[in-house]
């Protein structure tokens, strides 16, 4: 008889240890995790990596998660690492250095963040390339792989749209693509030394994301971006089938500003689920000679996208997180110290959209703000990122402090807690 009890408490351990350790997934609409609906207004943290390093800010680090905690910021978007590292204007120090070559210190960085995040219940989504040249990409794949140097946009005489022609040879480069197989059959096959998880099984990462932004560029490329599309995701799911898998699309922005366009290219169901960017001032829709009218503007503007991206995932019966948007503070200031009212107004609006559909079961359930940028120190008056400086949610293409939520705009990350209460009631 005591054997039986000893086994059955054993028993009842082992399930409530494995219950505690579930998988993100998706079941009525809805993401779920530890039996219940999961809500967030997660964050945009492209680099907890680089700072999580050895030769990062770790003190940084684990102070930043405590505040992100404490604001109910449960969900992080984390770049796994830069390629290259040797251009201005993109994040260094690099993951990959050379192809197929790694920095084991960021490795590290990688691991320790995931693991900071696990001990306070956090979910990562993480994103494995990017289709801009802030971190390398897939312009660095073309580079290693024969195609030039990357025509960076940020560099004079190069343009956007010379960088933009060039990175759309990608989908079309077979090298490229294997050397891109290779790094995530890297990544995904991972073993975390401080939780002694691998990444397979590590229910700290909700999802794996194909890549920041991949677009389909041009309607003649179409054809070739579906293909490597959904060969990408269909490997991920091969290599991990428990974790989530998404491409981290604009939407519409990111398919030649067709909607249809979108939803034909996401209608693989190994996609679990769908995503939206919006950018209001980079597309024109704010502008800071008019602040007040053009922030009503940029509103009315974000809630028709997000109801057209609603559509598309209830046709193809996904679910939809808006994963990165952003707004500046008043008059484009990059000084912590300048106001953030309409910044405020801007998210109280697509907060409240959120809200509202998740109350009437629309599939839009989470989103990720762009971005925490915490204690991260900025130079306001030309706003430059330098190597050496600190990190912010700002790229290094982008002047410092431009979308950064810091630590001391305590009125947003209230509105944030907020938010975030309200809808996980």
């Amino acid at each position: 008889m005591k054997q039986y009890t000893y086994t059955f408490i054993i028993t009842l351990f082992t399930v409530f240890i494995t219950f505690g350790q579930e998988f993100v997934h998706i079941k009525d609409n809805n993401f779920i995790k530890d039996g219940k609906p999961y809500h967030f207004i997660g964050t945009n943290y492209w680099y907890g990596a680089m700072i999580g390093a050895k030769n990062g800010d770790r003190a940084r680090l684990l102070k930043e998660l405590d505040e992100l905690k404490a604001h109910g910021i449960s969900n992080l978007r984390v770049l796994v690492g830069a390629e290259g590292g040797d251009q201005d204007y993109t994040v260094t120090p690099a993951l990959q250095t050379e192809k197929g070559k790694y920095d084991e210190v960021l490795l590290d960085g990688l691991d320790f963040l995931l693991a900071e995040m696990k001990k306070r219940d956090l979910t990562a989504i993480l994103f494995l390339n990017n289709n801009w040249e802030w971190s390398g990409g897939m312009a660095k794949y073309l580079e290693w792989n024969g195609y030039g140097v990357v025509p960076n946009p940020n560099i004079e005489p190069n343009t956007w749209p010379q960088f933009m022609n060039y990175t759309k040879q990608f989908h079309s480069c077979k090298p490229c693509q294997e050397d891109f197989e290779k790094h995530m059959q890297f990544i995904i096959g991972r073993t975390n030394p401080y939780t002694n998880l691998k990444y397979t099984d590590d229910p700290t990462i909700m999802s794996w994301e194909v890549a920041n932004e991949p677009r389909v560029f041009t309607k003649d490329n179409e054809e070739a971006f579906t293909l490597w599309i959904n060969s990408v995701v269909n490997q991920i799911k091969k290599l991990d089938p428990n974790h989530l898998v998404t491409t981290g699309s604009e939407g519409k922005a990111g398919s030649n500003d067709d909607i249809a366009t979108f939803e034909r290219t996401h209608k693989n169901p190994n996609i679990d689920y769908l995503t939206m960017h919006i950018w209001p001032k980079n597309w024109s829709w704010y502008n800071v000679e008019d602040e007040r009218k053009t922030t009503k503007t940029s509103i009315k503007k974000t809630l028709d996208y997000i109801d057209e991206h609603i559509q598309v995932a209830k046709n193809l019966n996904k679910i939809i997180v808006l994963e990165e948007f952003g707004f500046p503070r008043d008059q484009v200031s990059f000084d912590r110290k300048d106001p953030i009212s309409y910044r405020n107004k801007y998210y109280k609006a697509v907060f409240k959209r959120m809200k509202k559909a998740i109350k009437n079961n629309e599939p839009f359930v989470a989103l990720n703000f762009w971005g925490y940028s915490g204690i991260g120190k900025n130079t306001p008056s030309d706003g430059k990122w330098r190597k050496g400086d600190d990190f912010n949610t700002d790229p290094p293409q982008e002047p410092q402090g431009l979308y950064s939520v810091f630590t001391t705009d305590k009125s947003t990350l209230d509105l944030i807690k907020k938010y975030n209460l309200k809808i996980n009631k």
